[in-house]
């Protein structure tokens, strides 16, 4: 479990890295914007999965089922 959300954690530094790349860049060429885009594209559904999969045990661990 520590495995997972240290990439999670990861993800989400290199997220908060990629904006505050776009922010102090004035102009970037297309092709850096794209590749930056898709990267964080990437990391987002990484991150969304992250957190729907912890959800789902989480709610195991509330609401455990009952016989």
């Amino acid at each position: 479990m520590a495995k997972a959300n240290n990439s999670y954690d990861q993800a989400i530094q290199r997220l908060e890295q990629i904006v505050a790349e776009l922010e102090q860049s004035e102009a970037l060429s297309i092709e850096t914007y794209q590749a930056k885009a898709n990267e964080a594209k990437q990391l987002l559904t990484f991150c969304q999965q992250q957190l729907t999969d912890w959800e789902k045990k989480m709610d195991v661990v509330i609401n455990p089922i009952q016989d």
